[in-house]
């Protein structure tokens, strides 16, 4: 008698391939996972969206305001401004909180629009710096023989006034 191996059927191979799927993908995600942990380890938590960043920002100050203790209030007004601060808290947290969990994304925009006008402003004032910073004779260099007619900006010519 031979020990021969039965042929396989389509079912064995298809159930031999979903196998080894389910093999590649429980690797990519364990591979994944221990990746997240290391660079959780070596940088700490990465920064959530705009949105999440927000609503942290909002409990924090919310918790700093409700624990404030006001000496210039007393002893006696203490309680009952407190209970003003906690309401007031609580009701700009309501506002708040439904415009950010129904908008999440415009956050994220608004955050990439403060990133890139400040590095406007920021190479702008870099460029008034070494203006500022240069001599005048370093200016004369920058000034061209010809007058500067300007393109696009209308009938006007620079006016040496040295």
């Amino acid at each position: 008698m031979s020990e021969e191996r039965p042929a396989s059927g389509p079912y064995e191979e298809e159930q031999a391939r979903a196998t080894d799927a389910d093999a590649w993908a429980t690797a990519c995600a364990e591979d994944l996972a221990a990746e997240k942990a290391r660079r959780h380890a070596e940088y700490g938590t990465p920064p959530g969206s705009a949105a999440e960043e927000l609503k942290k920002l909002v409990d924090t100050v919310a918790d700093k305001l409700s624990g404030l203790q006001s000496p210039l209030l007393g002893a006696l007004a203490g309680p009952a401004a407190q209970q003003v601060v906690r309401q007031a808290v609580q009701q700009a947290k309501a506002a708040v909180e439904p415009v950010i969990e129904r908008n999440p994304e415009v956050f994220d925009h608004l955050a990439a629009a403060g990133t890139e006008l400040l590095a406007a402003y920021r190479s702008a004032v870099q460029a008034q710096e070494r203006r500022w910073t240069t001599g005048a004779a370093d200016l004369k260099d920058d000034v061209p023989d010809r007058p500067d007619r300007g393109e696009g900006t209308g009938p006007g010519e620079r006016i040496d006034l040295d």
